[in-house]
């Protein structure tokens, strides 16, 4: 029996993706609730939510220090090990805070109950990047590249049932116990071991299953400096390609309003009628939009690649463009009509993660003109860190201007930079070399 047989078999393939989105959708998505209901403002909760994305940008630079070390299977079984202790540790993390004499003290006290969480998140994030890389390689090395291209679809498909697991059941939960215990750290506590208990199942199930790569599986002379040296030089390269500045570019625009729309989104059903929010509770939010949006999202994702395989990415770039940067108007329709049911909620964020998820794949061709030849894959090794890159600030900056503007003011400014963010793109399309006649 060949590996490509056994490792089929064995069925991993369908779980160490979907296994390592339970922790990575709590840092992307789950995050900024919990440092919401810690009591942090919304700038605040933004900004340290924004910065949980940093292991994802520096992803790149991991790469090869991943590669050099070899042996991912055993990689995968620390990582996993690891991913299941911070988890642990983030549920610790949420333990209440006890009454100080002094009021400096209880200040003191309050500051590190808040951010205990940011950092047991932040080691979370770069556990999965980590993860991510030595699963990709690992599985590149297990199958053939013909049972990848086959394993695609059942693999994504596993990943966003994590999510709305995640996303969706977890906050569900959450705001459930909340409601029973009236204790907002004992129910966020709860909701992690629940999740680190998930998360522990599939740790076995690979300890069981997963089995050593035969090619490329051993380790070789490696330092960290050292391939974070190969790394910069890959970038000095691309730096000295002509107009490399003009994809980067480009790849910002088109992913601006949506690093608006990330967090006030979610900022604008959760806060209160007084703050000019819907005030929905955490049960709305994780049906809304961590379930029926997250299924639109993987709705869109899927139509959108295969209307890619079916016309090209050059052809469909100005469609797809469009779909990415109209989801905000969505929100800005609902500060005009707001929604008066639970049904009303849903139909308007499966719109709008419905365009985005349609959108999302044209980042692919900005990607593919900055990375030049240098990945084989470049929406595995590359994409991700490049688009972190360009929503981090955006979605930093979205909490501030929040409180600033107002949602209805800061929805029409996010809007009104969709037509800004594509007439900068079409100017910059047009600076490209035109083609030898």
């Amino acid at each position: 029996m060949s590996s490509s047989q056994e490792a089929t078999k064995g069925g991993w393939f369908l779980t160490l993706f979907a296994a390592e989105e339970i922790p990575a959708a709590i840092v992307t998505y789950v995050a900024l609730l919990m440092l919401l209901q810690l009591g942090l403002a919304p700038a605040k909760a933004t900004f340290f939510s924004a910065l949980l994305f940093l292991p994802w940008v520096l992803k790149s630079f991991m790469r090869a220090w991943v590669r050099r070390v070899g042996h991912f299977r055993q990689q995968l079984h620390l990582i996993e090990v690891l991913l299941f202790v911070s988890l642990v540790l983030l549920a610790f993390s949420f333990k209440p805070t006890t009454i100080q004499l002094s009021t400096v003290n209880y200040q003191l006290s309050t500051v590190n109950s808040q951010l205990s969480p940011f950092f047991a998140l932040l080691l979370v994030s770069l556990l999965c990047a980590w993860h991510e890389l030595a699963a990709r390689m690992y599985y590149e090395r297990m199958l053939r590249p013909v049972f990848q291209r086959l394993l695609t679809a059942p693999k994504m498909a596993c990943s966003q049932v994590a999510v709305i697991f995640t996303y969706g059941a977890l906050i569900f939960l959450v705001g459930t116990l909340e409601v029973y215990f009236r204790q907002i750290r004992y129910s966020w506590a709860m909701g992690c071991y629940v999740a680190a208990g998930l998360f522990l199942l599939f740790t076995f199930h690979h300890f069981i299953w997963l089995q050593s790569p035969r090619v490329g599986d051993s380790g070789a002379k490696h330092s960290v400096g050292a391939s974070v040296k190969a790394e910069l030089r890959i970038i000095d390269r691309i730096r000295h390609q002509p107009n490399w500045w003009q994809p980067v570019l480009i790849l910002f625009l088109l992913l601006l309003p949506q690093g608006l729309m990330f967090y006030a989104r979610v900022l604008y059903l959760y806060m209160s009628h007084e703050q000019g929010g819907l005030q929905c509770t955490m049960q709305e939010i994780g049906f809304a939009q961590g379930t029926v949006g997250v299924i639109a999202f993987s709705i869109g994702l899927f139509v959108g690649r295969r209307l890619i395989k079916h016309y090209t990415l050059p052809r469909l770039f100005w469609p797809m463009a469009l779909c990415i940067v109209l989801s905000p108007f969505v929100y800005l329709g609902m500060t005009v009509w707001p929604p008066q049911s639970l049904w009303q909620l849903c139909l308007c964020t499966m719109s709008a993660q419905l365009l985005f998820g349609l959108g999302i794949g044209i980042c692919r061709l900005p990607v593919s003109a900055i990375s030049g030849a240098r990945y084989r894959n470049t929406i595995n090794m590359l994409q991700i860190p490049l688009v972190s890159a360009a929503l981090i600030v955006p979605m930093a900056l979205s909490g501030w201007l929040v409180e600033q503007m107002g949602f209805s003011s800061y929805f029409l400014m996010n809007a009104l930079s969709a037509p800004v963010c594509l007439l900068g793109i079409f100017l910059l399309k047009r600076r490209e070399i035109p083609p030898t006649l």
